[in-house]
């Protein structure tokens, strides 16, 4: 734990407009519009520290978003400020899990800090990092 402030998220999802907080962690969830010309894509913008302290919490939120979520789901770490093992553990599951939904995931824009503690983990290989900003990520599969 770094006792920074909580993760918070940021949703962009394909349907209607929800607002949610998630209590035990103090993460905020937002849902918004999709970005024009974007469709079949959700972006989750993920804010703060994705520590032990917030990633269970967290991964419970994504993991309800997943079966509302379009058929590619970004995670945009570029606010991320700090990641633990447990942070680590979160993503490694919501890429399974969306994997098993057929959603592919995903990670965008993370910051040096956490983009390398991704490389040196080997999870830059498993999981679909993009260094660049969710706003140049792939199109939609089939889109």
């Amino acid at each position: 734990m770094t006792g920074g402030k909580p993760t918070t998220v940021c949703t962009r999802y394909s349907g209607p407009t929800r607002f949610t907080a998630v209590s035990r962690s103090r993460a905020v969830a937002r849902a918004t519009a999709p970005s024009p010309g974007r469709p079949g894509i959700t972006i989750v913008a993920l804010r703060g520290d994705l520590d032990m302290a917030s990633a269970p919490a967290l991964g419970e939120r994504l993991l309800t978003a997943l079966p509302q979520s379009a058929r590619l789901l970004i995670l945009d770490l570029r606010e991320v400020t700090f990641c633990d093992a447990a942070g680590l553990t979160m993503l490694i599951g919501i890429q399974r899990d969306a994997t098993e939904l057929g959603i592919s995931l995903y990670l965008s824009d993370p910051r040096p800090q956490v983009a390398k503690l991704l490389r040196i983990t080997g999870l830059d290989r498993g999981l679909n990092v993009h260094p660049g900003s969710s706003r140049h990520a792939p199109d939609a599969p089939g889109s």
